[in-house]
């Protein structure tokens, strides 16, 4: 079942929702630095504003994957989402579906072609630039050199990438309680962030993502120990910051013959 509106050629993203607004020139990534890709999820949400504030003031890049129907229900969300679109020498904003699923998981991936119709809908409500999005509550992977999903999601993760998505999860997940408290204090995520370049658990070599949630930091206490986190990664210049459309191994954009 498809949402009203939508027919299987309507789903394939056009070359305005991926054009380029501002052109950004990025230097190619290095084989030997380490770098981390720093993604907040689920946005615009309280605490979106204080992600956004933090990494501008610290100049780390970060990606955030946000809802459609999160943006498109409120002036206010629409600013948020319109700061993140200002600052593309820092932040990239990519599609992590319309729904997200209003927490029925299991439905939603056991039919495929509305989670498609879904996502598509977010790119047109998002009018994201760029092909890469994230699914609600799974972290499943599909690029171009990387293949990793449960068997429930494995239908849908196949028309996104026929559709010419990229799906990129995450390494590493900052948690947080049933209140959407961090759960990890800022030095023991920045621990846990050397440690899995230590043992080479990630991906991608020398690749890291981490996955937060905008509401995470929506009170001052909580938004200090992300201010604190940054500054640990960035302390002796061990690693760089990076946008996930920066990520190796991402197939590129296909506007035209989908």
């Amino acid at each position: 079942m498809l949402w009203a509106g939508f027919t299987e050629s309507s789903m394939r993203p056009s070359a305005h929702q991926f054009a380029e607004e501002k052109a950004v020139v990025e230097k190619p990534l290095d084989s030997t630095t380490k770098y981390i890709y720093l993604s907040f999820d689920d946005g615009p949400l309280f605490g979106t504003s204080s992600c956004i504030s933090i990494c501008e003031d610290e100049k780390v890049k970060a990606t955030f994957f946000q809802i459609g129907l999160h943006q498109s229900r409120s002036n206010w969300g629409k600013k948020l989402y319109n700061r993140i679109l200002s600052r593309p020498d820092l932040f990239l904003l990519s599609n992590h579906s319309f729904t997200h699923t209003y927490g029925k998981y299991v439905q939603f991936y056991q039919q495929p072609d509305s989670a498609l119709a879904d996502f598509m809908h977010a790119a047109s409500v998002l009018n994201t630039t760029n092909n890469i999005v994230r699914l609600p509550g799974n972290n499943g992977w599909r690029t171009d050199s990387i293949h990793f999903s449960s068997k429930m999601v494995r239908p849908l993760i196949q028309k996104l990438d026929s559709a010419g998505f990229n799906v990129l999860g995450w390494d590493l997940e900052w948690n947080y309680t049933r209140n959407g408290r961090p759960i990890q204090t800022a030095t023991h995520m920045a621990n846990l962030v050397d440690s899995m370049f230590q043992l080479k658990a990630y991906k991608t070599k020398n690749h890291l993502v981490v996955l937060m949630h905008d509401h995470m930091f929506k009170n001052e206490a909580d938004s200090v120990q992300l201010l604190q986190f940054i500054q640990l990664l960035k302390y002796g210049n061990k690693y760089q910051f990076a946008r996930l459309d920066q990520y190796p191994g991402l197939k590129k954009q296909r506007i035209n013959n989908y």
